[in-house]
């Protein structure tokens, strides 16, 4: 007695022509399904859909509808000249002080403070960072000191600035690096600190040494912090700038607003202002295209 053992998927025995029939309904089969199916359509996310406007666009409507509400309040009188001049005026004052001379060396003498400062005031507070952050005992020495002193408002320290260095640039200068130092002292200290453990951990499992682990871990895990500290810091330069040339200068935008003020001169007030706040502004552009370049390394959230 024999058994036959068929194949699993033999169902009978094989049919002159069935197979080429079978396979030809089944392609018939698929593509008649493929073209039934639906095109897939790609995932747009919410933001990318809307109307999108340009981003200098957005950026600008803000100073442009101030500007113009600006303008409607003084032509309707509500905004005196006494009290605050138009913007045509501002701007037909603007371009008298250019073409005379008088607003461009004033800024010339004023960026120069306000370099020097900014100098002298990241060496001093990023140093003081470095020793207090990256050693324990320079912590317990330098930190609590530093506490204190920026506790204290440095526009109160001008009269002193005044006994110990005249009356000349040195006092400008010393305002100006005082609120310099501060913060960035504490935001590179706390950019320091932050380091992840782990990434010193890694870097002493692959045999750094104490200065690598500081150049190749510590001091770019800290950057971020330094910039912020940085556009900090560049803040406070203006506002002590502001001080600064309070006091008894000859030279540089404040001179040009203790100048107006002793005539009445809003509109050069106000065009001192804006020269103040228009250098403000790109100091914090160049610090952010800095930025932009030394931290791409790290991917962050941009908005949506």
């Amino acid at each position: 007695m024999s058994i036959s053992h068929a194949p699993p998927d033999s169902h009978g025995p094989d049919i002159p022509g069935i197979p080429e029939l079978a396979a030809s309904e089944s392609s018939d089969t698929k593509s008649t399904d493929h073209d039934a199916l639906p095109e897939l359509e790609p995932l747009v996310p919410a933001s990318t859909r809307r109307t999108r406007v340009p981003r200098w666009l957005r950026r600008t409507s803000g100073p442009v509808l101030l500007l113009a509400l600006w303008q409607v309040l003084s032509s309707t009188g509500v905004l005196t000249a006494d009290v605050l001049a138009s913007p045509g005026t501002i701007a037909r004052v603007a371009g008298d002080l250019v073409s005379d001379g008088s607003l461009t060396n004033a800024m010339g003498v004023s960026l120069q403070r306000v370099a020097v400062g900014l100098l002298l005031g990241t060496v001093v507070g990023t140093g003081l960072a470095l020793v207090s952050g990256l050693f324990r005992i320079g912590e317990d020495l330098v930190d609590a000191s530093v506490q204190m002193l920026r506790t204290v408002p440095f526009v109160g320290l001008i009269p002193l600035f005044i006994i110990w260095f005249g009356i000349g640039e040195a006092p400008k200068v010393a305002i100006i690096t005082l609120g310099v130092s501060f913060p960035l002292y504490l935001n590179v200290y706390a950019g320091i600190r932050g380091v992840d453990s782990q990434l010193i951990e890694a870097g002493e499992s692959l045999g750094l040494s104490r200065w690598g682990l500081v150049r190749h871990v510590v001091l770019p895990g800290a950057l971020p912090g330094a910039m912020t500290g940085l556009r900090y810091s560049l803040g406070i330069a203006w506002l002590a700038l502001v001080f600064a040339e309070q006091i008894n200068a000859d030279a540089g935008i404040g001179f040009l607003m203790v100048q107006a003020r002793d005539f009445l001169r809003t509109d050069v007030i106000v065009v001192c202002l804006i020269v103040y706040a228009f250098l403000g502004l790109l100091a914090d552009f160049i610090v952010r295209s800095l930025e932009r370049l030394l931290l791409q390394w790290r991917p962050t959230f941009t908005g949506r």
